[in-house]
């Protein structure tokens, strides 16, 4: 089960991934749940992306509501 932060921080980057710290520790936990992965970009960087399962828990929740 996600906390509320890490339950945020997957909302978060479904919408505004350049928004996220990458040190964030939801992060980590979201990586190793492989509800997120991170893209290498062109410039080095990286950046986090919602996999499928990540895109299928939001969807899940949505419905909830």
């Amino acid at each position: 089960m996600l906390s509320p932060h890490e339950f945020a921080t997957l909302m978060l980057l479904k919408d505004a991934p350049d928004q996220v710290d990458m040190t964030r520790p939801d992060l980590e936990a979201l990586l190793e749940r492989q509800l997120v992965e991170l893209d290498r970009l062109a410039s080095g960087h990286q950046r986090p992306r919602v996999t499928a399962r990540g895109h299928h828990l939001l969807q899940r929740v949505e419905r909830i509501h």
